[in-house]
């Protein structure tokens, strides 16, 4: 347990910063998944709909600092080819 006062500071930010980051990770990993269902059940409107929403929460989680701006790209691009190899089949 930290005895100085900035340090102290540094323990209530940093665990309310992790559990902010926390929630929107989990909130990330929700919306993915049911992009990810509607893909695996050939549904590409639902599928576009959602990954609209994905990229929204991506771009959020990215300008908050909660994930790195290349991870938020990247994940959005694999997410785009996903839906793009439903609608060619």
């Amino acid at each position: 347990m930290p005895n100085i006062k900035s340090a102290k500071k540094r323990v209530r930010t940093s665990a309310k910063n992790n559990l902010r980051n926390r929630a929107i990770k989990s909130s990330l990993k929700t919306i993915i998944k049911k992009f990810d269902q509607a893909v695996s059940e050939n549904n590409g409107d639902k599928a576009s709909a959602l990954l609209k929403e994905a990229n929204s929460a991506l771009d959020k989680a990215a300008s908050k600092g909660t994930i790195h701006k290349n991870k938020a790209d990247r994940k959005k691009a694999q997410l785009a080819k996903s839906l793009d190899a439903l609608k060619a089949s």
